[in-house]
């Protein structure tokens, strides 16, 4: 007895959905990482704090409770906002930041608002797992035996005996 085997007229389909499916899912491992700290923008109210108009309090009605205050003093509130972007593995890298630094008199009024972005961000390049330093370069033994025959040596700062 011989049986007939034939495709249905699903089957290709169905492998060309299964290799959709497939190809998405190793595909998305590689999309970007979007990630947001800190303080959430919205321009119309932070472009509403006005020097000699808003007081301390008012700020505080309007932009919540800062980020964090000055470090020598009550006088500065900083709204720092930061997006960033990650793809896969990779370090996350900024793509926009703002922070609002909004200033206030000794009167606890408004003296200034100033807004800064991504002009002020440093990128630091470690190399490697050392951390360059001045000075003259040492090594294992000079370090474990440098000293010897240095401490209490006349001219070396060592106390005289009497």
């Amino acid at each position: 007895m011989m049986s007939n085997f034939s495709l249905s007229p699903a089957a290709p389909r169905a492998r060309l959905l299964a290799l959709g499916l497939l190809v998405a899912v190793a595909t998305s491992g590689c999309s970007q990482l979007k990630g947001r700290q800190g303080y959430v923008v919205d321009p119309l109210l932070t472009d509403s704090v006005t020097a000699g108009v808003d007081n301390r309090e008012s700020v505080e009605r309007t932009l919540g409770r800062p980020t964090f205050v000055g470090q020598f003093g009550t006088n500065e509130y900083y709204y720092v906002s930061r997006e960033t972007r990650q793809l896969a593995f990779a370090k996350p890298r900024p793509v926009n930041q703002q922070v609002l630094r909004i200033r206030f008199d000794a009167a606890g009024n408004v003296a200034a608002v100033d807004r800064t972005g991504l002009e002020l961000v440093s990128r630091l390049n470690p190399s490697g797992d050392k951390t360059p330093t001045l000075g003259r370069q040492r090594s294992f033994f000079e370090d474990i035996f440098g000293n010897i025959g240095a401490v209490g040596a006349p001219g070396a700062g060592a106390p005289s005996g009497q």
